[in-house]
């Protein structure tokens, strides 16, 4: 680039200064004009570019023009494939929708859900989506996941009858019905803290229940016997915008727990009543990568949780930690006078599922995948 001054050399900076001090005006225009652009200058500058360019060889400028075009290839099918980003519970609310939402409940609305779709085209889309996450992250970590996907059909058909999830078994945990209180210490500890929180939002919420209606937001689950209804914060890894504005401080509580399932379909949290004279029949969860925690709201005598076939007892103001992929029910056999059983249930990941592996189950199991 060529800079051609028009007048005398260029004044050095002291001189400049006391120049200006002492004739600001003059000296201003005169340094203008001295450090002003030439018509000739910038035309020889913009030849100079011109020729530089066709000079280059066509061999060199094809090669640019090629890797320009595929770096912009690459942006444009990264930013479509970008995969569904890690949210906490806490900012799931913000990006809910309400599409599939009756009565405050997701319902499966695709024949292609992952927890819906029990057939031989399960495991193909479980391994797809293996592969997709391992192409953008890493198969580091993924032995387990990829031994239970690879041999899926052999582990849920050949299960003993007394654990048998119904849509994803992860091979090598340590199995157990009941889970002590120190597996998930922080959250069950978080959660006994905040029990009269959670108990007196429920309170609030079951003023609203009447003999001739369901109250907006609760679920109705079929029973051989009796009533039980659950009202859902969050649904399947899904957020239930409408329920969490009626129980803020309950939703708050699932923002600092560290091992809430909260971005993937095997994750829910809810409050679950049963009536007097209600039994659960006989079930097994989706998977056994989770543990369930029942923290007892309202607990009278007669109720039951039964799990592997080992009983126990709900306590008011104490979680209760087991594995829901294990045979399990549930009932409740005292009076009417002594008022439903209520606890408010949360999943948590099982402690022995490493942090590589619940962010790849994160991505596997997204709601909506």
């Amino acid at each position: 680039m060529v800079w051609v001054p028009l007048g005398p050399q260029r004044t050095d900076c002291l001189t400049l200064l006391h120049t200006l001090h002492n004739n600001s005006p003059k000296m201003s225009l005169e340094w203008l004009v001295a450090w002003s652009w030439s018509l000739d200058g910038l035309r020889d500058c913009i030849a100079t570019g011109i020729q530089s360019v066709r000079d280059w060889d066509t061999t060199a400028v094809v090669t640019v023009a090629c890797l320009l075009v595929l770096f912009v290839w690459y942006c444009y099918h990264v930013g479509r494939e970008q995969p569904r980003p890690y949210v906490s519970v806490n900012s799931l609310m913000q990006g809910a929708d309400t599409n599939g939402l009756q009565n405050g409940y997701v319902y499966c609305q695709s024949p292609e859900c992952i927890r819906c779709t029990h057939n031989e085209g399960l495991n193909q889309k479980l391994y797809h989506n293996l592969q997709e996450y391992a192409k953008r992250y890493s198969w580091s970590g993924m032995g387990r996941i990829h031994k239970g996907i690879r041999e899926q059909g052999r582990y849920l058909n050949s299960r003993p009858s007394i654990q048998k999830p119904e849509v994803f078994f992860l091979p090598d945990l340590p199995t157990t019905p009941y889970f002590s209180r120190d597996a998930q210490k922080h959250d069950v500890e978080l959660l006994e803290r905040n029990f009269q929180t959670i108990l007196c939002e429920f309170e609030t919420l079951y003023k609203a229940f009447s003999n001739c209606s369901l109250p907006q937001g609760w679920k109705m689950n079929s029973t051989p016997s009796g009533e039980w209804v659950t009202f859902y914060l969050v649904n399947q890894g899904v957020c239930v915008p409408r329920n969490c504005r009626k129980c803020p401080r309950t939703y708050r509580l699932l923002g600092s727990l560290r091992t809430c399932i909260g971005n993937n379909v095997f994750g829910n949290a809810c409050i679950s009543v049963l009536s007097p004279g209600t039994v659960i029949t006989e079930h097994y969860g989706p998977t056994n990568i989770r543990i369930r925690c029942h923290l007892g709201l309202k607990t009278p005598s007669g109720c039951e949780l039964v799990v592997g076939g080992e009983p126990q007892c709900w306590a008011e103001g104490r979680c209760l930690l087991f594995d829901d992929s294990f045979l399990h029910t549930a009932f409740h056999e005292g009076s009417a006078e002594d008022g439903p059983r209520v606890v408010f249930m949360v999943d948590l990941w099982h402690p022995n599922v490493a942090a590589a592996e619940r962010q790849a189950l994160d991505f596997i199991f997204a709601p909506g995948r």
